[in-house]
């Protein structure tokens, strides 16, 4: 029996998909900060760089269609306005916005957060939700 690791799993299944189709990495990052939030409770949380590792964020385009690869290759639907592009899950899982990297520097004007981040992953289980900032790789 073979056993495959969450990483060669993702890439076998994104070649499967890839077949006679240009495939690409859009985004890669990688969290700094956790919350968890369920409504009775806000858990903030800074991720190590060892777990940060386990929780990356990965966007790709495959053909015309985006996945969230991190997220079981979720479809996801770009929206770009001003200096950030947001991905959304079809499926109402949740969404990335990334700070385009052409536009940091008019981004980071904005506040202290968008100086510090480069993106925010937002992931609905239920009626909670985690949120990770980050930065770009």
């Amino acid at each position: 029996m073979i056993k495959l690791t969450a990483a060669a799993a993702v890439v076998l299944i994104l070649a499967g998909f890839s077949f006679g189709e240009d495939s690409a990495t859009l985004f890669k990052g990688r969290p700094i900060l956790k919350i968890s939030e369920g409504g009775v409770g806000r858990v903030p949380e800074t991720i190590n760089a060892q777990n940060a590792a386990n929780l990356q964020c990965i966007i790709s385009k495959i053909g015309d269609t985006y996945y969230w690869a991190t997220r079981g290759n979720t479809k996801l639907v770009p929206v770009e306005s001003g200096a950030f592009i947001t991905y959304i899950a079809i499926n109402g899982a949740g969404y990335v916005r990334v700070i385009n990297p052409n536009l940091k520097s008019m981004a980071s004007l904005m506040s202290e957060t968008e100086d510090t981040f480069d993106y925010v992953e937002h992931v609905l289980i239920g009626l909670r939700s985690v949120t990770y900032y980050g930065k770009a790789e």
